[in-house]
């Protein structure tokens, strides 16, 4: 089974933050698979080979749909997109008639709401809010930056929101 495949499976907003990564990934070797392959691929230790064949099959097919989808440069493929469509519902749902994620939401509404109007309109979904804030912290570590406890305790909120969200999808 491939990486995204039992990320989706098992945790759906880890899924869409992988498909950020492998984006992120395929930008950052400027979609040259013959690299991506060599220097990514091959260092997964847990993979057998035909894995590893699927796991590069899985981002030769993202790259492709990146490509219809004009987000080759920035951006992120519907892929993506719908599965943060989905949560999005899910969470209004939940919003009204779950105690237990509106006490949840509630931590993490005020941060929420900053960052909304910090984005001054470019996005306007609290859950891709969140979602973009934990992305953001996976990008600071994978270039070893610190992250403040203020920072900290702002993406734990975010984190237990999407975490609700995911344990409620399954």
């Amino acid at each position: 089974m491939v990486i995204a495949d039992q990320k989706k499976e098992q945790n759906i907003c880890e899924y869409i933050i992988y498909i950020y990564q492998s984006e992120e990934l395929l930008r950052a070797f400027d979609f040259n698979f013959k690299d991506i392959e060599e220097y990514v691929i091959n260092h997964i230790s847990k993979l057998s080979k035909q894995e590893r064949k699927d796991v590069l099959q899985w981002h030769k097919e993202l790259h492709t749909l990146m490509q219809e989808e004009d987000v080759t440069k920035e951006g992120h493929c519907s892929l993506a997109q719908n599965e943060v469509d989905k949560i999005t519902k899910l969470h209004d749902d939940l919003i009204v008639n779950d105690e237990e994620y509106q006490k949840r939401y509630e931590i993490a509404k005020p941060h929420i709401n900053n960052n909304l109007k910090i984005a001054d309109g470019l996005i306007t979904n609290p859950i891709q809010i969140c979602i973009n804030g934990i992305f953001g912290l996976l990008l600071l570590r994978t270039r070893g930056k610190k992250i403040d406890e203020p920072t900290q305790k702002i993406l734990n909120s975010f984190g237990d929101v999407l975490s609700y969200l995911a344990f409620k999808t399954k």
